[in-house]
């Protein structure tokens, strides 16, 4: 069997791609994971303002009573909160690029103090983010929580 030069030409540029390609993913990674963190943050601190920037402006956030929130609703939600964050933490957060998208999944734990009562609240939940690269920025299109 006789093999020409372009019948190599292919598979050899598909390996040297394989090897670019987790480079692009690990880049868009580290800042889909910095983003994720930086949501956290503001949530934390009820601060809105940390959270808008972060957001798509087709932002779907739905919460584990089943209520949804579009951008404006969830940061006027933050800003007016009758309660603060004790503690949160996005436990084991795993992160899937898939083109320009991007699932992130974590257990999102923490506990809540309303102002009214001082009753504390805890909070065990399932969380399922969707970021989509607009641009060269990750933006959080949508959100989805169950509780665990």
């Amino acid at each position: 069997m006789n093999i020409d030069r372009r019948q190599l030409a292919l598979p050899v540029l598909a390996l040297g791609l394989m090897g670019v390609i987790p480079a692009f993913a690990g880049a868009d990674e580290d800042a889909i994971a910095k983003n994720v963190e930086v949501f956290r943050a503001a949530q934390a601190a009820g601060d809105a303002e940390g959270i808008a920037p972060l957001c798509a402006e087709e932002l779907s956030y739905s919460h584990s009573s089943g209520a949804v929130d579009d951008k404006a609703a969830l940061l006027a939600g933050v800003k007016n909160a009758k309660y603060k964050w004790t503690s949160l933490e996005y436990k084991n957060p795993t992160i899937r690029v898939v083109g320009p998208a991007a699932i992130v999944r974590f257990n999102f734990v923490g506990e809540q103090e309303f102002a009214a009562d001082g009753k504390k609240v805890p909070q065990n939940l399932h969380v399922l983010m969707n970021w989509q690269k607009q641009g060269s920025d990750w933006k959080l299109l949508s959100r989805s929580a169950t509780k665990l």
